[in-house]
């Protein structure tokens, strides 16, 4: 079998959230001001592990549900299952929080070099206006969304 090599591709896709995107950070900054009127303190893995169970089963439930009208609804049943009363404006706001996740320090270095010599695919779940917020936090252009 003959050896592929990487200049061998014209063009690379990747995923966005969790390559390129520091999501789970992004996550804990717009969860923050739930998870701190919790009457216990909850753990990051503890978190991440709860939302990541409301996302899946909301992704199954309505998969062509817009990517910040999941996270409105993520949002919603975590303040349920912590007990904690939530107003609609605050699910909406995470709902927009997508925009406000960092980037991993690397990734925009590392795209801009990629960049000058393959053409550069986003696949991901999430939505398009939620994305052009992604997309202008790592300053490359992609070929493709």
């Amino acid at each position: 079998m003959p050896s592929v090599k990487l200049t061998d591709f014209k063009v690379l896709s990747l995923d966005c959230y969790g390559t390129l995107i520091d999501w789970e950070t992004g996550l804990g900054e717009a969860l923050a001001p739930l998870v701190e009127r919790a009457a216990a303190p909850l753990p990051r893995h503890q978190i991440l592990q709860a939302y990541a169970r409301h996302e899946s089963a909301e992704q199954r439930r309505t998969p062509s549900k817009r990517y910040s009208e999941l996270l409105s609804v993520v949002y919603r049943r975590l303040a349920e299952e912590w007990r904690l009363p939530v107003a609609p404006e605050q699910c909406a706001a995470f709902g927009r929080s997508v925009k406000d996740w960092p980037a991993f320090p690397d990734s925009t270095r590392a795209l801009r070099y990629l960049k000058q010599h393959y053409r550069l695919v986003i696949l991901s779940n999430v939505d398009n206006e939620s994305f052009r917020a992604s997309q202008a936090r790592l300053g490359v252009e992609f070929d493709a969304v």
